[in-house]
C-alpha cells in the first residue's frame, strides 16, 4: 500500500513572526444536503462525537471536528486512518436520504499559522475582519487568501488553520511565508500572549 503524503511534505517555517507548517495528513469529507434534518445532526455527532456547528463555526474535539461549509455543506475531519471507517458508516445512515458523503482529503492541502502575530499575518492576506473582538475562536470564515479561495479557522489554541485545494499549496505555503517574513510586523492588532498553544 502506498504510503500517504501531504502536497509539501509537511513543510514548515519558523524564522519570522510566525511559524508556519503544512498540516497533516488530514481525514476531510464533505456533507451535503439539508443541515437542519434531526437525521444529519445525529449522524454528524455519532460519527464525529462533535455537535454540528452553527453557521460561521467549527466544533472540535480531540481528532475530530465539523466546520459548517454553507447552507448545505459541512466538512468532517478525523484522523486520515479513519476515513473509510467514517464514510461508511455515513453511507449507510444517509443511503435512503438525498445527502451527499465525499472523501476529499487528497483534494485539500491544511496549514497552521501559529504565535503572538499570527492573526496579522492572516490579516495581511484575507479580507476578513480578523479583530480579536470581531474574529473569535471557534470561527471558521471561507474567503480568499492572496488570489485562492481558502478557509480560516481560529482554533482554541489561538493557532489559525487554513484550507486550500491542494493544486494551490505551494503557493499558499509562499504567500503565508511571505507574510511572515522578520520584521514585517504591522503592529495593527497587540502581540496575543498567554494562549494555550498546545497542539491539538
Amino acid at each position: 500500500m502506498s504510503e500517504t503524503v501531504t502536497a509539501l511534505k509537511n513543510a514548515h517555517y519558523d524564522a519570522g513572526i510566525a511559524e508556519v507548517s503544512e498540516i497533516g495528513p488530514l481525514g476531510m469529507i464533505t456533507i451535503r444536503g439539508d443541515l437542519d434534518a434531526p437525521f444529519v445532526r445525529k449522524v454528524a455527532k455519532k460519527v464525529t462525537g462533535v455537535e454540528r456547528p452553527e453557521r460561521g463555526m467549527c466544533n472540535s474535539e480531540g481528532g475530530a471536528g465539523i466546520a459548517w461549509m454553507s447552507p448545505d455543506e459541512l466538512l468532517l475531519m478525523c484522523p486520515h486512518a479513519q476515513v473509510p471507517d467514517v464514510l461508511a458508516r455515513l453511507h449507510a445512515a444517509f443511503e435512503d436520504t438525498h445527502t451527499l458523503a465525499a472523501n476529499v482529503s487528497g483534494a485539500r492541502a491544511v496549514f497552521r499559522v501559529d504565535g503572538p502575530h499570527a492573526r496579522e499575518v492572516l490579516a495581511k492576506l484575507a479580507p476578513v475582519d480578523l479583530a480579536p473582538e470581531k474574529f473569535t475562536p471557534g470561527m471558521f470564515r471561507r474567503t480568499r487568501v492572496g488570489q485562492v479561495p481558502a478557509a480560516i479557522w481560529l482554533r482554541a489554541d489561538g493557532s489559525f488553520q487554513i484550507f486550500c485545494f491542494r493544486s494551490v499549496a505551494q503557493y499558499m505555503f509562499d504567500l503565508l511565508k511571505a507574510a511572515a517574513q522578520p520584521g514585517s510586523e504591522v503592529g495593527y492588532f497587540p502581540p496575543e500572549s498567554g494562549v494555550n498553544r498546545e497542539k491539538v
